[in-house]
């Protein structure tokens, strides 16, 4: 009889928001995938955990898939983490979570933190219909088609950007949208949470005179 793959969502930034359910997995499966060994081992020994883990990541999700199925179809337990926040939200997570289902396994996802929701709940747009784009092309004219289609779909939209390509995204935006407000949130449940409310405008000239940090959740 085959394992269980678990996908145990993961705090976003504060090592205090994790589920009791996520912490009792992790303490019960008998291995750990992670997106970055490293990064997932502050947060085990938060919470004494001791188990072993393997890494998966972009570069290495064809063989780890192919080894992690493996290990399932003989009957051992796998949770699959990320870096930050619920696996398979852009991160290589769906590779395994696909392959697993194909082959017949059970798998159990462990509800949890997940950046994209907490940064639409505290922006003050419209929740009620919204899309997440994740990251959009660092290509400006794809990207300005790309922001062209959410905007005639008329509903909030969730980006991820990173903190040297962010003012080239408000570009585009005020570009395509105009001079409209928008949120910013970086540093979600970390010491230097910040949220920013603005007009486009406004934003392009606060980061271009003070340094972008951090990855970016912007809700247009």
């Amino acid at each position: 009889m085959s394992g269980t793959l678990y996908i145990v969502a993961t705090p976003i930034g504060n090592l205090e928001d994790i589920t009791f359910r996520a912490v009792d997995t992790l303490k019960k499966v008998d291995l750990i995938a992670a997106e970055d060994t490293r990064h997932t081992k502050i947060l085990l020994d938060r919470y004494g955990i001791s188990k072993p883990m393997t890494s998966y990541f972009a570069h290495s999700k064809v063989q780890k898939t192919e080894y992690l199925i493996s290990v399932l179809k003989e009957g051992r337990s796998v949770a699959l983490v990320s870096d930050a926040g619920t696996p398979g939200i852009s991160d290589p997570g769906y590779k395994i979570i696909r392959t697993a289902i194909d082959n017949g396994i059970m798998v159990v996802p462990i509800p949890g933190p997940s950046g994209l929701v907490t940064a639409l709940t505290a922006s003050g747009k419209p929740t009620d219909s919204f899309t997440f784009e994740g990251f959009l092309s660092n290509k400006s004219g794809k990207r300005k088609n790309q922001l062209k289609k959410l905007k005639d779909e008329g509903r909030t939209a969730v980006i991820y950007e990173s903190p040297h390509r962010i003012v080239k995204l408000l570009d585009d935006i005020l570009k395509v949208y105009g001079d409209i407000e928008i949120v910013l949130a970086r540093e979600m449940t970390k010491k230097f949470e910040e949220i920013r409310r603005e007009k486009t405008s406004e934003a392009i000239i606060h980061f271009k005179s003070s340094q972008p940090k951090g990855e970016f959740i912007v809700v247009i």
